[in-house]
């Protein structure tokens, strides 16, 4: 299971996360935040992972996907939070890149809104 916390502050949308982002709750992901952040072209979106329990590629590649609408939209995507082995998986994969942050504060401070 997937479940998603959304809250817009100060031109930034966090997503909170948690449960399980694999193949099979990416749908959810989608309908619920992709989309948005496509359809009204959101900037800046802060992941928090904190709560994330297990995550697959497709996991991956969908905040990858969120990324690069961010980028398009002339923003900035973030991570924070997450478990040591989530951290692992991520930085062997391809969001490795990925601006990976402490907390939402910071990203408060680092996103000049």
């Amino acid at each position: 299971m997937l479940l998603i916390d959304k809250e817009f502050h100060k031109g930034i949308l966090f997503v909170r996360l948690k449960g399980s982002l694999t193949k099979d709750m990416i749908a959810t992901l989608n309908k619920e935040v992709t989309k948005m952040v496509a359809d009204m072209e959101i900037r800046n979106v802060v992941f928090n992972i904190n709560d994330i329990t297990e995550i697959d590629i497709t996991g991956v590649n969908a905040i990858l996907y969120n990324y690069n609408l961010c980028r398009d939209n002339n923003g900035i995507s973030m991570l924070c939070g997450g478990n040591t082995k989530i951290k692992d998986y991520i930085n062997h994969s391809s969001i490795s890149s990925m601006f990976q942050i402490k907390d939402e504060m910071s990203a408060m401070k680092m996103i000049e809104i």
